[in-house]
């Protein structure tokens, strides 16, 4: 029987949902699942690692892993693996997993596959598929080692709430320090705002918004739902929107449950960022919009015009 270790994404103290997700998909291919959990003060998620689906939770706490570096974390995966004899290694989609997952895949002597939407098993067979090419391809690729590390491509698996696991905590041996690498302090956004990855509702802007103004339109939409805030590459290359908002290819992927690009052409680069969305909402005056293509829901107009409606109505509804 396969083994699935999933890596738990932690914020803040936090479990995050992606961590369910995978550990359903698990549970789905029939797969024995374990967690491993890294930071330090979690072993109260113990608890909330085996709602989640996982049957073994192996924490490492210690006060040396509160920050994040890539070495510590990876000796405690490697660790968790080689006790849990797993031969199937899980990160979530996040700048962690793909900093830490070859680091992994290169001690265990694993293949290494990012971005995964799916997984297969057929006896010892190990198939993942994958985009390729900005999301013009899909990939087929049989693993030909014993053991995959692979990171999960945001959305691409759903968390089953019918599912649970049993608490069964393992605790590891603080690992190690990194000597070549010391992690002084971890400096986030000072803004506030809701960061996209973690957002249940992103709003994305476009060209179509045209200048401060018109982006400073949208993000009163964006306020009114407690939206993550982002936007496609043109609006940070005009130096409107900072790096950290853009989605797509070369920004951040998101897979919120809704998703509005407004004033968004659709180029192929921004779909690859975010059509992992449960649903999607364009606005877009240009009725031949590629963004329609991927669509539930779309409105042909000017954004000037749509957004105060849109605003209008929601507020109705709430009121």
């Amino acid at each position: 029987m396969a083994k699935v270790l999933v890596i738990a994404d932690i914020k803040q103290g936090v479990l995050k949902g992606s961590t369910a997700e995978l550990l359903s998909k698990a549970k789905a291919i029939g797969a024995q699942t374990a967690v491993v959990a890294i930071g330090s003060n979690i072993e109260l998620l113990a608890s909330d690692l085996a709602n989640a689906g996982s049957d073994t939770q192996y924490i490492a706490d210690d006060a040396n892993l509160e920050l994040f570096s890539a070495g510590p974390f990876a000796s405690c995966v490697v660790d968790a693996a080689n006790q849990f004899e797993a031969n199937l290694i899980w990160f979530g989609f996040s700048e962690s997993g793909k900093a830490v997952a070859p680091r992994v895949a290169a001690q265990l002597e694993a293949a290494c596959a990012t971005e995964i939407t799916d997984v297969t098993l057929d006896g010892d067979q190990i198939e993942v598929t994958r985009p390729a090419i900005a999301n013009k391809v899909m990939q087929r690729v049989k693993v030909n080692t014993e053991r995959l590390v692979a990171v999960v491509r945001a959305g691409a698996f759903e968390a089953d709430e019918g599912i649970s696991g049993t608490e069964n905590v393992v605790k590891l041996s603080a690992p190690a320090p990194d000597l070549k690498t010391v992690i002084k302090e971890l400096v986030s956004d000072a803004s506030g705002e809701i960061d996209l990855a973690d957002a249940d509702v992103v709003i994305s802007v476009g060209r179509g918004a045209k200048d401060q103004a018109g982006i400073d339109l949208v993000k009163e939409l964006a306020n009114d739902l407690s939206a993550g805030f982002g936007s496609s590459r043109a609006m940070v290359d005009g130096g409107f929107m900072a790096h950290n908002k853009q989605v797509g290819q070369t920004g951040k992927i998101v897979a919120p449950t809704l998703y509005m690009a407004i004033g968004i052409s659709g180029a192929i680069q921004h779909l690859a960022g975010m059509n992992g969305s449960k649903t999607i909402l364009a606005v877009n005056k240009d009725p031949e919009a590629p963004i329609f293509n991927v669509a539930d829901y779309g409105i042909v107009g000017d954004l000037f015009e749509v957004v105060p409606i849109l605003r209008e109505e929601i507020n109705k509804i709430r009121s």
